[in-house]
C-alpha cells in the first residue's frame, strides 16, 4: 500500500530570471474538485486513475529529458560565453524536473523507463521533424514548442489528485528560458526586421506540430483519454477538449505577441 506524498517543487537554478513583463501567461484550466480533493493515496484506489497518472508522469520525464539533451546541444549554437552558460543552467533545471519524475514514480512502484517508453517514438519524431536550422530558430522552438506542452499538461493538472498536481506544477516551472528567448529574439529582429518574417513562419510550424503531438499522446494512451473526457474527472466532455486546445492556441497567439512576431 503506498502512503501519501508531499509533492516538493524541483528548485530552480539561483540565477534564473523570473518571467518576464512582456511573457504571456499560461492558459488557466478548469479544476475538477473531485480528484482535487483526493490525495494520491485516496486517488490512485481507482486503477483507471493510477493508469492515467503513470501515463502523465511517464510522458513529462521524457519530455524533460528530452529537453534537457536539447538545450545542452542548443548551447553549442550560442553566440557568447554568457548565452552557453544560460542555457546550460537552464538544462540543468531541466534535469532536476526529470530527476522528480523518475523519483516519484519509482516510490509508487513504476519503474521510470516502462512509463516513459511509450512516449519515445513520438516524441522523437516531433524534435526530428522541427529541429531548428541555426541559434533563433533553437530559441523559437523552445519558447514556443515547450510552452505549448506545458499549458496542455497543467490542462491535465487540474483533473490531479493534490499530490500529484503540486509535483506536475512544480515540474512545469518557468527555468527561466521565456523571459531569455523574448528577449534574444526581440533583439535579433530589432537588428535586422527580416528576420521576424523566418521566425513567425517557423513558429506556425512548431505550433502545428506541437498540438499534433499533444493530441497523438491523448489520443495513443487510452487512460489518459479517459481522464480528459470524463471516465476519472466527472463532468470534464469531448466539448471542453476542444474549449482546452482553444485556450492553448489563445496562449500561443499571446507568446508570439511578446515575441513581436505575427502569430
Amino acid at each position: 500500500m503506498e502512503t501519501p506524498e508531499t509533492s516538493a517543487t524541483p528548485s530552480q537554478p539561483a540565477d534564473s530570471d523570473q518571467a518576464a513583463p512582456t511573457a504571456a501567461t499560461a492558459p488557466t484550466a478548469p479544476t475538477d474538485t473531485g480528484i482535487a480533493a483526493q490525495t494520491w493515496a485516496e486517488a490512485s484506489a481507482d486503477p483507471h486513475y493510477r493508469e492515467a497518472v503513470v501515463d502523465l508522469l511517464g510522458a513529462l520525464a521524457y519530455g524533460e529529458l528530452a529537453a534537457f539533451e536539447r538545450l545542452a546541444e542548443d548551447a553549442k549554437l550560442a553566440p557568447t560565453l554568457a548565452d552557453k552558460g544560460k542555457l546550460a543552467a537552464m538544462a540543468s533545471a531541466e534535469f532536476h524536473h526529470f530527476d522528480a519524475l523518475r523519483e516519484r514514480l519509482a516510490r509508487i512502484e513504476v519503474d521510470p523507463t516502462r512509463a516513459m517508453e511509450p512516449f519515445v517514438p513520438s516524441l522523437d519524431e516531433f524534435h526530428r521533424q522541427t529541429a531548428p536550422s541555426d541559434w533563433l530558430e533553437g530559441l523559437i522552438k523552445a519558447y514556443v514548442g515547450d510552452s505549448i506542452a506545458s499549458d496542455f499538461y497543467r490542462e491535465v493538472a487540474a483533473r490531479l489528485d493534490s499530490d500529484t498536481r503540486g509535483l506536475v506544477l512544480g515540474v512545469l516551472d518557468d527555468t527561466g528560458y521565456s523571459s531569455f528567448a523574448v528577449e534574444r529574439v526581440r533583439a535579433a529582429i530589432e537588428a535586422d526586421p527580416r528576420v521576424g518574417g523566418r521566425l513567425a513562419l517557423w513558429a506556425r510550424r512548431l505550433m502545428g506540430e506541437a498540438l499534433s503531438q499533444a493530441q497523438r499522446v491523448v489520443a495513443e494512451r487510452d487512460a489518459l483519454s479517459t481522464m480528459l473526457v470524463g471516465g476519472v474527472a466527472a463532468g470534464f466532455d469531448l466539448a471542453e477538449v476542444g474549449r482546452m486546445f482553444s485556450r492553448i492556441t489563445e496562449a500561443h497567439t499571446k507568446r508570439m505577441a511578446a515575441l513581436g512576431l505575427a502569430a
